[in-house]
């Protein structure tokens, strides 16, 4: 696998845009970042993922996935080595990245997309997102 295809497959998510963030290609799903394209030139591609889907990536397949350094990686962010992965692992993480960010846009009130999706989710890995609760405060009250 390459840039191309990740950019492909993340595209065929329903609702997924590619955007930029910091000069970077980034694929969006309601307006907010499931994966990026960031580290392309080190032949990696990142997924936004809660910090207990990256431990069962990591654990199941450390020569694919592995953090990304510092604080991101600890809060979920994910290198993808794009050389050494399969199609449908690929396919597989990107939808659990997906499927977590939709989640999320959903408890923050955010429009959940429309197209309808023509892939099938792999057996092999973590196949769907865990339930994250919203870190926001409440507002309060005067």
């Amino acid at each position: 696998m390459n840039a191309n295809d990740f950019r492909r497959i993340a595209l065929r998510l329903p609702g997924a845009e590619e955007s930029s963030h910091m000069g970077s290609p980034d694929f969006r799903v309601g307006g907010r970042i499931f994966a990026t394209l960031a580290a392309q030139d080190k032949g990696y591609g990142n997924l936004m993922l809660d910090p207990e889907q990256q431990s069962a990536f990591v654990e199941e397949l450390p020569d694919v996935f592995l953090p990304v350094a510092g604080g991101w990686g600890r809060g979920g962010a994910t290198h993808v080595r794009l050389a050494a992965i399969s199609e449908d692992v690929l396919e597989g993480a990107l939808r659990t990245a997906w499927k977590l960010r939709v989640s999320k846009n959903a408890k923050a009130g955010r429009k959940a997309p429309t197209k309808t999706a023509k892939t099938k989710t792999p057996s092999r890995g973590p196949s769907g997102a865990s339930r994250i609760e919203s870190k926001r405060s409440k507002p309060k009250r005067s």
